[in-house]
């Protein structure tokens, strides 16, 4: 017996009108969010064109002037080397002319550089006062990079030195007096000497041994250290051989510990 078509094989009315109100919501939908974008595309595209045009504009603004930055250090460089040739050369007046474009050049390093070359040639020409003045002036600008200036401080130091009360000496070199410092050579030694003026070896002999002991400084420099420390009854080498034998018992006391 053949069976006839089941009546919920055929779609309700109710059915068709919630499938017409779907599709007619959906048109609704997309006709506001169009509207919605027209809108806000009228109100603010023009706004979005220009912030995109002013962040490319600046983008590529930095890019040109990072350009610019190099290679304007570069040229400085050249001049910088063409007045240490001059100088080689015994051109002074030349010399002298390129630094002074160097020092325009608004670059702290080179304008460093510049500075205490000038500084260096007054105080080989004799002339003290005038060069001290430069280093003094390179110690005390801020805008400089820190070693160039701390190097100021130890040539201003050095060409003050037998001018300058021990004390005064001891307080201005304090900071770059300290083993790790890479100017601990030179100021460890005049603050010694310093405190050798003051009469206090005691403190004077560690700071000799201790300069004696650096392995990454000039081996006349170590050697003075060497004899001051030995003539203030400070054995420099025994010291370090103790410190490293001491070290030694306390690895094998390590050792034997840990068995």
């Amino acid at each position: 017996m053949a069976l006839g078509p089941k009546n919920n094989d055929k779609p309700k009315e109710g059915d068709k009108r919630d499938l017409s109100d779907e599709a007619f919501m959906r048109e609704v939908d997309d006709a506001v969010r169009s509207s919605d974008l027209t809108n806000f595309w009228q109100r603010y595209g023009r706004w979005l064109l220009a912030l995109v045009v002013i962040g490319l504009a600046a983008f590529g603004g930095y890019i040109y002037w990072s350009n610019q930055q190099v290679e304007q250090a570069g040229k400085q460089g050249e001049v910088f080397v063409d007045a240490v040739d001059k100088l080689e050369a015994n051109d002074e007046a030349g010399a002298l002319k390129a630094l002074a474009e160097v020092k325009k050049s608004g670059k702290p390093a080179y304008r460093a550089m510049a500075e205490l070359v000038e500084a260096n040639l007054a105080m080989e020409k004799g002339e003290t006062k005038k060069a001290l003045a430069a280093y003094a002036k390179v110690a005390a600008d801020g805008d400089l990079p820190q070693p160039f200036r701390d190097l100021a401080v130890i040539r201003q130091t050095a060409g003050e030195f037998d001018t300058l009360e021990p004390q005064k000496i001891i307080d201005r070199l304090k900071p770059l007096a300290k083993p790790g410092n890479a100017w601990f050579g030179s100021a460890g030694e005049m603050t010694a000497i310093a405190y050798l003026k003051m009469g206090k070896e005691d403190l004077a002999g560690p700071i000799f041994a201790q300069i004696a002991k650096q392995k990454d400084l000039p081996e006349s420099l170590k050697a003075r250290a060497t004899q001051m420390a030995g003539s203030l009854g400070i054995d420099a080498v025994q010291l370090d051989e103790k410190k490293d034998g001491a070290s030694g018992d306390e690895d094998a006391a390590a050792k034997g510990d840990s068995k």
